[in-house]
């Protein structure tokens, strides 16, 4: 018997259930990808032994003129958040010591940005591009997160192309990762690959609720942690990069240390969350406001703070003249006080007397070079030389600037400075004004 023979059928997921249509991102993405930018950067190359990229070292030794390499140094994402500007906010490090800055749309279209402005304490940069038809994504309010909030990442890992992943708010305003110097992250388990790095991580209305930054994993893998910079943070310090081309910090002019079980017994205190205040710099804010040595800081704003590194963040991200709200515990007694975040004469002889550089080697290390000295400082008198490099400030390794100013801020007396020049390596003593 021969029967006719069915058309084949093939199996695919259907678009509705029941006649209702089955939920998708794809609607949102539709509207957001097109202000998400894939960033390539080009530049000299860097080598294993950072003294290798110093004109200075290199003519002290003979050698020939390091040679230039065109080459893209770096892959990363950014997010246009200007659409008329053409003003588009990234990570400081996909674009720290770039020549060249390439912007590729969406559209494939490519444009060379201009810097407005970098934050390396925070890890956000500002660059401009001139182009027609922009998409630019509007901001959320990321003190509205919660945890478990549904999210999207859309970025350009390993240089694929652009990329979407999807998972929640795993942890809100994470800190003392040693990832940056000011850390306020928001923590999700949606991949955040290299290449994502200045990209968007997104709600479900499309709004700006981070930036990614960063990844916790084995060898640099993904494996369920990622941060991104919260949107709040992020609009405010790109305001300022837009405005002053650099983020304008403050000080309170304190030098705090942890708050130890045996100093929290000692001071008649119930926990360890909260630092002590060691010294109280002369005519600082904090004298100012009537902070003394021997006070317990354990609340900015009516945020708990556990640790330094919460207090510096507190600080960190507050605008010069801004007033800040200080819970503090004096001989066993709660108060508040008002204190106004000012600018503090700097008292860091190696900034005075010399322009500092941060220098990243090709394996990642950070490192701080001097570039050029002030003639008749202290600095020269002292024999630092440009190219010098700045190991360590009064024993404590250092890697970027703001570690030394982190340092030398806290130090109250001179500074035992270790320089390697070449091969070798020497202590300076500096005075500290």
């Amino acid at each position: 018997m021969i029967t006719a023979s069915s058309p084949a059928v093939l199996a695919a997921f259907p678009d509705a259930v029941d006649g209702e249509p089955l939920p998708s991102l794809a609607p949102v993405l539709e509207r957001v990808t097109p202000a998400v930018v894939n960033i390539a950067t080009q530049g000299p190359l860097p080598r294993a032994n950072p003294l290798m990229d110093d004109p200075f070292f290199r003519h002290f030794f003979g050698l020939p003129e390091a040679p230039a390499d065109n080459r893209p140094q770096s892959l990363g994402s950014g997010v246009i958040i200007d659409a008329q500007q053409g003003l588009i906010v990234t990570n400081h490090h996909v674009i720290d010591n770039a020549q060249t800055v390439l912007v590729t749309l969406s559209d494939g279209r490519e444009r060379q940005a201009s810097l407005v402005g970098s934050d390396p304490e925070a890890d956000i940069a500002l660059i401009k591009i001139q182009a027609d038809n922009l998409v630019a994504l509007p901001w959320a309010d990321s003190s509205e997160l919660r945890v478990g909030d549904f999210c999207i990442a859309i970025g350009n890992p390993f240089g694929l192309g652009q990329t979407v992943t999807s998972g929640i708010v795993s942890a809100l305003g994470r800190s003392g990762l040693g990832i940056e110097n000011i850390e306020d992250f928001i923590q999700t388990d949606a991949s955040i690959n290299p290449g994502n790095s200045g990209g968007a991580l997104i709600n479900l209305r499309g709004e700006l609720i981070g930036i990614n930054t960063a990844i916790l994993g084995p060898s640099g893998g993904n494996v369920g942690i990622g941060f991104a910079i919260p949107s709040n943070m992020a609009a405010d310090l790109t305001s300022q990069l837009a405005e002053f081309g650099e983020v304008k910090r403050g000080a309170l002019g304190i030098v705090a240390q942890p708050l130890t079980a045996d100093l929290a017994q000692a001071f008649g205190i119930g926990s360890t969350n909260g630092v002590l205040i060691g010294r109280v710099r002369s005519g600082s804010p904090a004298e100012k406001a009537g902070l003394q040595s021997g006070d317990v800081i354990t609340a900015i704003d009516g945020k708990r703070v556990r640790d330094l590194p919460a207090v510096r963040n507190r600080i960190g991200l507050v605008r010069l003249g801004q007033q800040m709200s200080l819970e503090i515990i004096r001989e066993t007694k709660p108060l508040t006080i008002q204190v106004t975040v000012e600018a503090l004469m700097d008292t860091n002889p190696l900034s005075l007397g010399a322009q500092l550089g941060d220098r990243q080697s090709r394996n990642g290390r950070r490192y701080v070079v001097i570039e050029s000295v002030n003639p008749g400082s202290a600095i020269e008198q002292a024999g630092i030389e440009p190219g010098d490099i700045v190991l360590s400030i009064n024993r404590q390794g250092v890697g970027t600037v703001a570690d030394i100013n982190r340092i030398v801020d806290a130090a109250s007396s001179n500074l035992l400075v270790l320089i390697q020049r070449g091969r070798a390596t020497s202590y300076v003593e500096l005075q500290k004004p």
